[in-house]
């Protein structure tokens, strides 16, 4: 059972989940992990013929030890109900010879809603104001930095969150339409969205940076009563609700009789900062048979360099794509697969990350890259690549994906199957929050509005697109801002002292 929570970076801060949730980055610039994770397994047999919300249950009171059960009962009963547009909540289907893990059918048609709507209610929850010395009246301003989805996922789970704020940065120009109007249009008192000058990288540097600025943390207690947390994967309350869907993919492959329980599976994850994936790795440790992970990129293949060469490099053209949450070169939740990789050595992920940052890049120990080439594979994508495993898939399959699913799929094409595992690729988006791309792909005439190409999508596939995103034509937009990256933190001083 998982009793405490330590940076990835060293031992001096000791939190149980729920105050890792809350702080969200540690105080030294790392990540909270548990070297008590894998210690107590899942057993995989028992979750068969249980439901979404169930298996939820049990991997989460695993993970989350010190939320009591009744918690986490009110948590995954807000999280997954009725704002799913299927009840398996992450639906399995057949994809050709393979499988494909539907992540997208939560109220923002994105993966990440899966973890943001569960982490406003783990948040809610962080503070007992009954115990001496607590401040009932503190509250919390949660920041994200997001590549496309992340942002309008957090921006839907804690809206109207009490004592809570959210204000999310996103990149100006390089998300898709239809992922810029879904932020800009959100209503709520308590939310706040601004675009920086720059990309998803200088972003989300500067949201940690901001994690450790004590005068400014200083600064916002005094004239604010307000904290900080985060709703990035840096949060490990974001990380885990994750890994339920691979206990409940496996679970979905048994009772289709596609396997025996302790036969090995193979993922197949589109992935940009890693945390996607790393879920992967944690079912693993929990007792989940998983045989392979296979790290899908896309022209930003900063993790294929890596997995491939053992070196990671920051200092590299970046490209904007067709699928611009992957658009990363800073991949954060390395760090924690690295951390348990290497045995939980602080110092050498200290100065890995070091190195990073003053040198732009870091290579591990050859012992240390075949023990993560043991378990992951990796696979990327280009442009033209993409679009044509959108009309492969299509044609083939007759099932439409994103161009950020196009990039596992085409990695699943490409991969040798020698083993006969079977294979699950996670699909990340919708295809309608991309509707330009994926119809160009198809060869459709798409010249006008993105919901002209909605529409056409629509027609030439027979498919719906969502009503939140088809919605998205008439809603008001709210928020313009646009800021330098060094006024962040100007930015989020002014919005907290709004809530």
């Amino acid at each position: 059972m998982i009793t405490t929570f330590h940076s990835t970076r060293g031992l001096s801060e000791h939190l149980t989940s729920r105050q890792a949730i809350r702080q969200g980055l540690s105080t030294d610039g790392g990540l909270f992990v548990s070297d008590e994770l894998g210690k107590e397994k899942i057993d995989v047999a028992s979750l068969v013929g249980k439901t979404y919300q169930n298996m939820a249950r049990t991997v989460l009171g695993t993970l989350l030890p010190d939320f009591s059960a009744s918690e986490l009962d009110e948590c995954v009963k807000a999280a997954y109900s009725t704002q799913w547009l299927d009840e398996k909540i992450t639906p399995l289907k057949p994809l050709g010879k393979d499988y494909i893990l539907e992540l997208f059918n939560g109220p923002t048609s994105a993966f990440k809603d899966v973890a943001l709507q569960i982490l406003p209610e783990f948040m809610a929850r962080t503070v007992d104001k009954t115990s001496a010395g607590t401040n009932s009246n503190e509250n919390v301003m949660v920041l994200t930095a997001t590549s496309g989805d992340t942002g309008k996922a957090a921006l839907a789970g804690f809206t109207g969150t009490q004592g809570t704020g959210i204000t999310v940065f996103y990149p100006l120009g390089k998300v898709s339409e239809v992922q810029r109007l879904q932020m800009t249009t959100q209503k709520g008192a308590n939310v706040n969205v601004c675009a920086i000058e720059g990309n998803f990288d200088d972003a989300q540097s500067a949201v940690k940076r901001i994690f450790a600025d004590n005068s400014l943390a200083m600064k916002l207690r005094q004239d604010a009563n307000v904290t900080l947390s985060s709703a990035n994967s840096i949060n490990v309350g974001r990380l885990v609700p994750q890994v339920v869907y691979y206990f409940s993919a496996y679970v979905q492959l048994v009772e289709q009789g596609a396997i025996g329980v302790g036969d090995n599976v193979e993922f197949i994850v589109p992935t940009g900062n890693f945390g996607d994936i790393l879920a992967g790795y944690y079912a693993k440790k929990l007792g989940l048979p998983v045989g392979r992970l296979t790290v899908a990129s896309d022209r930003n293949n900063v993790l294929f360099d890596f997995l491939t060469t053992g070196t990671y490099n920051r200092e590299r053209p970046f490209f904007e794509t067709t699928s611009p949450s992957m658009d990363i070169l800073v991949s954060s939740n390395l760090e924690r697969m690295l951390y348990y990789m290497s045995d939980g050595d602080t110092e050498l992920i200290s100065l890995l990350m070091a190195d990073l940052r003053d040198k732009g890049s870091f290579t591990v120990p050859s012992a240390l890259l075949e023990n993560i080439k043991a378990l992951f594979s990796c696979g990327w994508a280009d442009e033209d690549q993409v679009n044509q495993a959108i009309a492969h898939c299509w044609s083939n399959n007759r099932y439409v994906i994103d161009p950020h699913t196009a990039c596992g799929y085409h990695a699943l094409q490409q991969a040798n199957n020698e083993t006969d595992m079977p294979r699950v690729l996670l699909s990340t988006a919708s295809p309608y929050k991309f509707p330009r791309v994926v119809g160009k792909a198809l060869g459709l005439e798409c010249t006008g509005t993105d919901f002209d190409c909605m529409d056409a999508l629509s027609q030439a596939t027979d498919t719906v697109a969502p009503k939140n995103l088809r919605d998205l034509q008439h809603a008001e937009e709210r928020f313009t801002d646009v800021i330098p990256i060094d006024e962040i933190g100007d930015y989020v001083l002014r919005a907290s002292q709004r809530l």
